[in-house]
């Protein structure tokens, strides 16, 4: 392996020597003809975390409680490689690992982590960006553009990741084997997406037991619908990928509003008194719009802001705990003091995914000016996800985040510290009650070029 891997490495340098010669700032991005139009290119992601967190009531570690974590992880790390091989045609891989820190793959092989995000194959029916087909396995949503983000340009420390619905669950984070086909005709941006669901039992997690809450079926199968409809009222966004911008710091002038949607039939199942079992259908509705202008270019100030109301019907009284890169292992609670269902509840994991109602809105200013010697911005933020779902009994789980970049060179460098508050759950003789919020701090260093 070794072998292939250093001739494989002894083949690529002269491009990349070559790339750096003629055009040092693209030195991966390799020109297949004279203006640059065909072209292939490589990009790189590392996002590091160092947090402090306090924990949910019952987190052990390795088998001893712990009332507060401090962990380091590699939250994302990943690997680009697409390009417009001719007039027509694109192609895209994306290969990496997420959520990688010491509880990663526990009682199993840590070096088992890696994995391709994507692969696409992409057809252009029309001259410019009106018609797309592209296939294979991709993120291209139809729930949000926070379903398919752009990952290396978010406004916050994270993405809303409730927005990825089924992340982990029946497709390969947040990617499914999907046809599709794309565009922008005018001031319309569109997407159209049917997909073939992995499932629920080969997500690397024991599925829930069938009972009276829905959860994902493991019989039958039966493909996703999905659509996604985005009116752009100024500036076109980016659309050579499927993925969708954070924010682009004041160099576009973008303002949109959206409608979308999921469907499945007999996605879930039930338990009906003692023995029946009831199938049900998955539906998510959504309504956003989305900000990103400059408001004083000489000085280099711009606002980023994004709000969205979705509707999630994944069947009756579904409910899900996730916590980011969980820095826990295990819990010493039962069925009797916390709330049972999908996903962990221990360590910093909160309902994230439920049958019910989410807002989710934040915004980012970019501050005018730089730094010492002309390097480096900040941008504050703040975020905000009000959720109602069915299982929790009319109890909200509302999650806030407030922090600052600091833009050592845009996306490309950039430091985060964040903080989150989280609400936390139990049980009492049935009841769900609310337990005392949670916090949790984040320093996160990325390098995407």
């Amino acid at each position: 392996m070794l072998k292939q891997v250093l001739l494989f490495i002894a083949l690529l340098m002269p491009m990349i020597i070559k790339g750096q010669t003629e055009k040092p700032k693209d030195a991966f991005k390799f020109n297949l003809n004279e203006d640059g139009s065909h072209f292939f290119q490589l990009t790189f992601l590392n996002q590091t975390w160092v947090r402090y967190n306090q924990s949910n009531e019952g987190t052990m570690v390795q088998g001893r409680e712990k009332d507060n974590t401090f962990d380091i992880g590699l939250r994302r790390t990943r690997i680009q490689m697409f390009g417009q091989i001719n007039e027509r045609v694109f192609l895209y891989f994306q290969f990496g690992q997420n959520n990688f820190n010491a509880q990663y793959n526990l009682n199993a092989n840590r070096k088992n982590a890696a994995f391709f995000h994507d692969a696409i194959c992409e057809y252009r029916l029309s001259k410019a960006n009106q018609l797309k087909i592209g296939a294979g396995l991709t993120i291209a949503n139809g729930l949000s553009r926070f379903s398919q983000p752009s990952i290396g340009t978010i406004t916050t420390l994270d993405v809303p990741v409730f927005a990825q619905s089924s992340v982990d669950q029946t497709d390969l984070f947040s990617r499914k084997l999907s046809v599709y086909a794309r565009g922008q005709l005018g001031q319309l941006d569109y997407r159209i997406i049917v997909s073939d669901p992995f499932p629920v039992n080969s997500s690397g997690t024991a599925p829930a037991p069938l009972n009276e809450n829905a959860s994902f079926a493991l019989k039958g199968h039966s493909l996703q619908m999905q659509a996604l409809l985005i009116w752009q009222f100024f500036e076109h966004e980016s659309h050579l990928t499927p993925y969708m911008a954070g924010t682009s710091l004041g160099k576009k002038k973008i303002f949109n509003i959206a409608a979308e949607a999921i469907y499945q039939g007999d996605a879930m199942w039930k338990k009906e008194g003692q023995a029946d079992t009831t199938y049900q259908k998955m539906l998510h509705i959504a309504f956003e719009s989305y900000l990103d202008i400059p408001l004083d270019k000489q000085r280099g100030s711009a606002i980023s802001a994004y709000s969205g109301f979705f509707i999630t019907n994944y069947g009756t009284n579904y409910l899900r705990y996730n916590g980011l890169m969980n820095p826990a292992s295990s819990s010493s609670l039962n069925n009797t003091n916390s709330i049972t269902g999908q996903g962990p509840t221990y360590g910093n994991a909160y309902p994230m995914f439920g049958t019910g109602r989410v807002f989710h809105a934040h915004a980012g200013y970019l501050m005018p000016g730089t730094l010492t010697h002309g390097h480096g911005k900040l941008m504050p933020y703040f975020s905000a996800t009000l959720a109602k779902f069915d299982r929790l009994q009319g109890l909200w789980t509302n999650t806030y985040h407030v922090g600052l970049n600091y833009l050592i060179q845009d996306h490309k460098s950039k430091i985060s510290l964040d903080l989150e508050n989280r609400s936390t759950y139990s049980l009492e003789q049935g009841a769900v009650v609310s337990g005392n919020r949670k916090n949790s701090i984040t320093l996160q260093y990325q390098i995407f070029f």
